[in-house]
């Protein structure tokens, strides 16, 4: 594996240690989690899961890029049911929930499109192409950016939230085609490994044990990002207001 990145994800380790020392409660508990079920991924990932007959190392980018790729829908499809839900009860904390399942989906949906190119440029000879399934997940990332960025710019609480959760609403629709564009053209990125017919049967043991062990700790991760986010959402709120 790319001895650059690996290095940025024990950085990233360290710098979890440190913010956790300054957390108390249910949310210490969910980063020291979180901590643990990451290095644990690491060391699968690393040293259980055996190289890939036709992709040797960069295959391993697969454990980090495809977990990634889906707590980022998982993400975005909460955004969509909390600004659904915004709309229709008009409570600040659906918008606030909203705002934060948008800014830590965009984290991991940023986590894909950097994986990625670092998984391509071995295998496909490029860092990028317009492929479609690069391509709609370049404009999922834009979109869910400019979700971001129209909230930073409105002032008005009610006005922000209606517009952002429209706007939430929106780019959920683009979820289902970045999903199906390996299926709808033909491109260079390869259609669904595990989410197939005979998929999971395909994969060893080995493989298995990395991969779910990515999905866990990406999932624990996930979710104290997200209280976190949300605990500061409160806080800005109340100095707002």
């Amino acid at each position: 594996m790319n001895l650059l990145f690996v290095s940025a994800v024990i950085i990233c380790l360290f710098v979890l240690i440190f913010v956790i020392k300054f957390e108390k409660g249910l949310s210490r508990w969910l980063g020291i989690s979180a901590l643990i079920s990451l290095s644990w991924a690491l060391y699968s990932i690393i040293f259980i899961a055996k190289l890939d007959r036709f992709q040797s190392v960069p295959q391993k980018i697969f454990y980090i890029h495809v977990p990634s790729a889906w707590i980022s829908f998982v993400a975005f499809f909460l955004v969509f049911i909390f600004s659904l839900k915004y709309l229709y009860t008009s409570r600040s904390r659906d918008d606030l929930l909203a705002n934060s399942f948008a800014e830590v989906g965009v984290f991991f949906n940023t986590l894909v499109l950097i994986t990625g190119p670092i998984w391509a440029k071995p295998i496909w000879g490029v860092w990028w192409t317009w492929d479609a399934r690069l391509t709609t997940s370049l404009i999922l990332w834009l979109l869910y950016v400019a979700y971001l960025m129209l909230r930073s710019y409105i002032d008005d609480f009610e006005r922000r939230a209606r517009l952002s959760a429209i706007l939430g609403i929106f780019s959920f629709l683009n979820v289902p085609i970045v999903h199906y564009s390996v299926l709808w053209w033909r491109t260079l990125h390869p259609a669904p490994v595990v989410i197939r017919s005979g998929g999971m049967s395909d994969l060893p043991m080995s493989m298995h044990i990395a991969l779910w062990s990515s999905c866990f700790s990406v999932v624990v991760l996930f979710i104290y990002l997200v209280r976190k986010r949300y605990k500061i959402g409160k806080f800005i709120n109340l100095k707002e207001f």
